[in-house]
């Protein structure tokens, strides 16, 4: 077995173990008293509670979504058409007409670019805002890479009060299943204790907490109670809670008997008790129904939400090296309607202010449409959508060449644009982590967009 495969062996199985995704162990502030610079508010930094990070798995292409190229040829603009906006000048896809009445309400980077082809390397440089560590073939989940900026928050910051920093669902960043988990969703190198919280759903409806997460009639009550004690007199024991895993995996137990508890805070995931109106703006697709617990998770005090584009038939990844414009039909009204219904949702509850919304994918889609009617991976060039926390709505920052192949006005590297999340999180470039064996590693090499910041 090679050692890629084997940490991936040993990161399922405890992920099996404890049958609710990677739970985060209990932070304890930055270690080694490490400082953590912050921005200065005066750049617009620092505003940001929380951040909503949308993920478009696959990789949207860019063409079809915030920045067409109408004039261009028939092999490069394809089949949609483009609807101007409520900004003068700035137009999207005619498949999002209420991203088009809301564009006064974010920003859109069109000149976001990295060098990397595969799928798992642009969810990495995207997460991280690092390139993963060196290796053959699609990078998956490994303890060498970077951490997530979840990650980095569960170390600075330590564990929130009943819920992580850092939560995903409602599935894995991957394509093909179990085992091939994209690289960069967890803590890599800092270890599994800052792991961040995966609800994986497995095809279940989003909006509840998942079977994994609700106890059994012959595990609840007295007998529940019970193997929590138990427990925490094994813990208590110095034979049995002297080695550092021993200690790791009984809080990871802990942590998992918390939610079995079904503690208040973790009815954030349940939206049954929300207005049918506010579910009705979000739609009741799995991306719909994410983006609302993503809503609810913020309020809670999360300070990092992903969602992942859920595949399924109705919504089919982003990958469209064949039958773009089919795909694009089927996807564009469901991230339409969440994206807006998230943004405005926000922004009536007084949240947008405090909280950054992000959509991004891994990179966007070449120029040149192939001759199976699909677009193929291009990081050269993609576009990012951003909100709330301080950003400037009703902008386009950068800008493509006129096949949208290349940057041509204000290239924005994708460490910048991690760099960007941090800057409204209130960390910048010189803020520190530490691995797990204790050497010290900055959180990010790029330079936040200030002009995005009011």
């Amino acid at each position: 077995m090679t050692l890629e495969r084997l940490e991936q062996a040993r990161f399922f199985q405890r992920r099996t173990f404890l049958r609710c995704g990677g739970v985060s162990a209990l932070g304890v502030g930055l270690p080694w008293g490490l400082s953590r610079p912050t921005v200065s508010a005066a750049d617009g930094g620092g505003r940001a509670k929380a951040v909503i990070m949308l993920y478009m798995i696959g990789g949207p292409p860019q063409h079809e979504t915030f920045d067409m190229k109408p004039s261009a040829g028939s092999n490069i603009r394809g089949e949609f058409k483009p609807i101007s906006t409520t900004v003068p000048g700035f137009q999207v896809c005619e498949y999002l007409p209420r991203l088009a009445a809301a564009a006064k309400t974010y920003a859109v980077i069109r000149s976001v670019h990295h060098d990397q082809t595969f799928h798992a390397a642009g969810v990495h440089y995207n997460l991280t805002g690092w390139q993963h560590a060196p290796r053959a073939g699609q990078p998956f989940l490994s303890r060498r890479d970077a951490p997530s900026v979840g990650a980095v928050l569960e170390q600075l910051e330590g564990r929130g009060v009943g819920l992580p920093r850092s939560i995903q669902l409602p599935v894995y960043i991957t394509q093909d299943g179990p085992g091939t988990e994209w690289a960069g969703q967890h803590a890599g190198f800092l270890g599994a204790a800052y792991d961040p919280l995966i609800m994986d759903y497995k095809g279940q409806l989003p909006g509840t907490l998942p079977a994994d997460f609700v106890p059994g009639k012959q595990n609840g009550g007295t007998r529940l109670a019970g193997r929590t004690e138990l427990l925490a007199a094994l813990d208590r024991n110095p034979l049995v809670n002297k080695e550092r895993e021993a200690r790791q995996q009984a809080h990871f137990q802990r942590e998992a008997l918390g939610v079995l508890g079904a503690a208040p805070k973790w009815q954030a995931f349940c939206i049954d008790e929300e207005p049918v109106a506010t579910r009705e703006r979000y739609g009741d697709s799995h991306f719909g129904r994410s983006c609302l617990v993503a809503r609810r998770l913020v309020q809670t005090g999360v300070r990092m939400v992903t969602v992942a584009w859920p595949i399924l038939p109705e919504t089919p990844h982003f990958d469209t090296h064949a039958g773009n414009f089919p795909t694009m039909k089927k996807n564009l009204p469901v991230m339409d309607r969440a994206v807006t219904g998230l943004l405005k949702d926000l922004q009536e509850k007084g949240l947008l202010d405090e909280t950054l919304v992000v959509c991004t994918g891994e990179f966007g889609r070449t120029p040149v449409i192939n001759p199976n009617g699909g677009r193929d991976h291009w990081g050269p060039v993609y576009s990012t959508l951003l909100a709330g926390a301080g950003i400037n709505g009703g902008q386009v920052y950068g800008s493509s060449d006129k096949q949208g192949g290349q940057p041509k006005a204000h290239p924005v590297h994708v460490s910048d644009f991690v760099a960007t999340i941090y800057h409204a999180l209130g960390y910048d470039r010189n803020t520190r982590v530490v691995d797990y064996q204790g050497r010290p590693h900055y959180i990010v090499k790029g330079h936040p967009v200030l002009p995005l910041f009011g």
